[in-house]
């Protein structure tokens, strides 16, 4: 299948596929005439590519797991199993500091609320 049709079965754009190629992510054939040629098993890798993306991995993280997918073995299993660990743990310690930025800023809008009353109350 051309991109085109491979864009169209998995709902991502055809410059998302061709970043992809470009990642490394994904790799196709060229017809004759240049054109990028896919299979069937594309379509999976790619709705696997956009789970992984969904879920907050950067593109080299996902190149680092692919291994996994592509050479299964208990290394490979092993090693993707520890790197999706470490992005949870930065995921949360990055949703700790939006936390503590969002409750900054509630005190923010805490005083400037007050100061609203006052400046209303003395008009």
């Amino acid at each position: 299948m051309r991109i085109g049709d491979l864009a169209a079965r998995t709902e991502v754009s055809v410059r998302s596929l061709r970043y992809y190629e470009e990642q490394g992510l994904l790799s196709s054939t060229r017809s004759a005439s240049g054109q990028r040629q896919y299979s069937e098993e594309h379509v999976d890798r790619v709705l696997l590519l956009q789970r992984l993306y969904d879920a907050g991995l950067s593109s080299r993280t996902i190149a680092a797991l692919l291994p996994c997918v592509d050479l299964p073995s208990e290394e490979t299993s092993d090693a993707a199993f520890e790197l999706l660990l470490r992005e949870r743990d930065r995921l949360s310690r990055h949703i700790e500091d939006l936390i503590r930025t969002r409750d900054s800023l509630d005190q923010i809008v805490a005083v400037n609320r007050a100061h609203r009353a006052t400046v209303r109350a003395s008009a």
